[in-house]
């Protein structure tokens, strides 16, 4: 029983750290001191998809799922409950680019928001 709760905790960290890959640079937009993190952690997972990497949570899942008796699964996280699930796998590389578009973008508008902020501060100091 506790190695099929952490198994589900791993689930959920998973999940929520795609979640976070896509849409962090949205959440700096309110936060923008948390735009490292997300730049760090879209970055690993564009390694992570890029070079077909197991990612290290999924490495865990497998060994809490074996060691609560289940068979490990083949694939990564993604292929698993992801693809095919939230969207057909053929669209895998159009998901991947409006993956790519929603990060670049939010970044984009958090860069001209600070520089407007900039511009805004030193109309005030003349």
């Amino acid at each position: 029983m506790g190695y099929q709760l952490l198994t589900t905790v791993i689930l959920v960290l998973h999940f929520a750290f795609v979640a976070y890959v896509v849409l962090g640079g949205f959440i700096a937009w309110r936060w923008p001191r948390t735009f490292w993190l997300h730049a760090v952690a879209a970055s690993w997972g564009l390694i992570v998809v890029a070079a077909s990497l197991t990612c290290p949570l999924t490495t865990a899942e497998a060994w809490s799922r074996r060691q609560a008796g289940e068979s490990g699964h083949t694939g990564g996280f993604i292929d698993r409950y992801i693809e095919g699930v939230l969207y057909p796998e053929r669209l895998t590389p159009l998901v991947q680019a409006l993956v790519a578009v929603a990060v670049l973008g939010s970044w984009t508008v958090l860069l001209m928001r600070r520089r407007a902020a900039s511009r805004a501060r030193a109309d005030q100091r003349r």
